[in-house]
């Protein structure tokens, strides 16, 4: 999982009638929800591609020792099915093992997507010879290394054992989530791949993933909120997005075996009120910041679905829940799989306030989106990709929030720094360079970038996608993003780019797109919308080329 982070550790449209443009009506016969009735049901995708499974099995790779579930399905207006799985080898999951299978409307095979080619056979077998415990120690001191000079207690480390394809050659690795807590109490944690055989490390990441009657909000003035009344009181609880909530977590935090299992969870109690008019804008008043975190959670929903047809983060009709006031000036806000929840701190109060921000919250939420399609393993390229895919979408969230009283731009966090920061926001999509760490344009340095940084490429491909190179003015902010080439880029709109961008997200990515997959995937996405005659279609090309992507 990943976190909005600046320099310091640490980093939906809400109303009915929803009008979408051009682009959007295009991107919307793509999706599940638009169509003929004739077109085939997500049930149907899958036993056509069970069908294909067995008759391709060879050119997938399939053998007898793996087995595969089903992750997702996307099925498109004109009845082409795209069913993603993962694997596992000898009951064991395999890091790399997620592939789409592409099936005409028929059922006919058309072809499959891959994260890896190749056997997914381990060459000595699936019997460790590092044991557990070993792995769960070398594991806390990789935390521990992490957060050097910081006294971490209650640290809990959990190994397992999986097939990791990712990073070479297939071998048998222990992946250790392990979990702490800092010297407020907040949570800090890191996911360490480790040899089976020889100790070694092979890769590690962060595990926290990171950066609303009506309500008066601390960023977003007065918004409408839907609430449920029960007795003589309303709850913060919204049943037409899925029964999404937001709860008070009163300070505490969690205790988890990064969590997969936790031994004490925050509470999320239910905000109450009695009038149904919500906080007071103040952040003295705990329900104030509720009514942000309600109200990116409304925007996201409501993005996702007007926009792309995607009925909530897992495609499913099922409302995720929200905890504000999570540890102790917890710089960080992060969106948990294990809980399918979201998670605010109030910040330090000197570098961050209350992490609530409405693309905050789109960027934290769209993490969960990513997780149930493509599922970017959080390191190196594709890591970096996982960040810009939040970005990307926190920003068209705002965007399409169309809120005056935080209008869109392409900076992620500006409602959130204060004064102690030392700059305006925690990102700048336009030139990513200006936050002092990440990078405007690709090199071979770049994967071994912390993904909060390599992210930049991402940003700023999609930045130049929507909106071109050069200076421009945005609802009042100042925008200049030159290319790595020298070129100059015209933008195709932001409708435009959010189509492309997720029809690459959900149909040709997977676990291990890197930058130059990425080039591909989305003008396949292009090629699909637009077709490749399209102005569409040669603009993605020229933005990735102008970000040294080729």
């Amino acid at each position: 999982m990943s976190r909005i982070r600046p320099h310091v550790r640490g980093s939906r449209l809400a109303t009915a009638g929803v009008t979408l443009t051009a682009a959007g009506l295009l991107a919307a016969t793509l999706t599940p929800s638009a169509g003929a009735a004739d077109r085939p049901t997500r049930a149907v995708a899958v036993e056509n591609a069970a069908a294909a499974l067995v008759d391709h099995a060879a050119a997938l790779g399939l053998t007898s020792a793996q087995d595969t579930e089903v992750r997702d399905v996307i099925v498109d207006a004109d009845g082409t099915q795209h069913v993603r799985y993962d694997r596992t080898y000898r009951q064991l999951p395999v890091l790399g093992g997620d592939f789409l299978v592409h099936l005409a409307k028929d059922g006919t095979y058309r072809g499959a997507s891959r994260a890896v080619e190749g056997s997914l056979a381990p060459a000595a077998g699936v019997t460790p010879a590092l044991p557990a415990a070993r792995a769960a120690d070398l594991a806390a001191n990789a935390l521990r290394g992490a957060h050097l000079g910081e006294a971490l207690r209650r640290l809990t480390a959990k190994p397992r054992l999986v097939v990791d394809a990712l990073h070479g050659a297939p071998k048998l690795a222990w992946q250790t989530d392990v979990l702490a807590k800092d010297s407020l109490g907040n949570p800090v944690g890191r996911t360490v791949l480790t040899d089976a055989r020889t100790g070694d490390q092979i890769d590690a990441w962060d595990t926290l993933e990171t950066v609303g009657g009506d309500g008066k909000s601390l960023y977003s003035g007065t918004v409408p909120l839907d609430t449920t009344l029960s007795g003589s009181a309303y709850q913060l609880k919204d049943a037409s997005r899925g029964g999404t909530y937001t709860g008070d977590a009163g300070g505490q935090s969690d205790l988890c075996l990064l969590g997969t299992i936790c031994l004490s969870r925050a509470p999320a109690t239910v905000f109450t009120d009695a009038d149904n008019h919500w906080g007071t804008g103040a952040s003295t008043d705990r329900a104030s910041a509720a009514v942000d975190a309600q109200y990116g959670t409304d925007m996201t929903w409501d993005y996702f679905k007007g926009v792309h047809g995607r009925n909530g983060i897992a495609g499913d009709g099922k409302g995720s829940y929200n905890r504000v006031h999570y540890g102790t000036r917890y710089n960080n806000a992060f969106w948990d799989d294990s809980c399918f929840c979201m998670t605010y701190g109030d910040g330090d109060g000197t570098n961050l306030g209350p992490l609530v921000s409405l693309d905050v919250a789109g960027h934290e939420m769209s993490h969960g989106v990513t997780s149930k399609t493509a599922a970017l393993t959080y390191s190196g390229e594709s890591g970096g990709l996982n960040e810009a895919t939040s970005d990307v979408f926190g920003t068209l969230v705002e965007f399409h929030a169309a809120n005056s009283a935080d209008p869109g731009d392409w900076l992620i966090g500006e409602k959130i720094v204060r004064d102690g920061f030392g700059k305006e926001a925690l990102r700048f999509m336009d030139k990513p360079s200006r936050d002092g760490s990440s990078v405007d344009c690709w090199s071979p340095a770049t994967a071994g970038l912390d993904v909060h940084y390599s992210s930049g490429v991402g940003n700023h491909f999609a930045y130049l996608l929507a909106e071109g190179s050069g200076p421009k003015t945005i609802n009042g902010t100042a925008h200049n993003s030159p290319t790595c080439d020298g070129s100059s880029v015209t933008g195709i709109g932001r409708d435009a780019l959010g189509a492309i961008w997720y029809r690459a997200l959900t149909v040709y990515m997977t676990s291990s797109t890197d930058y130059a997959g990425a080039r591909t995937a989305t003008l396949s996405a292009a090629k699909d919308l637009y077709g490749a005659g399209s102005s569409e279609y040669a603009a993605v090309g020229a933005a990735w080329s102008a970000v040294n992507v080729a």
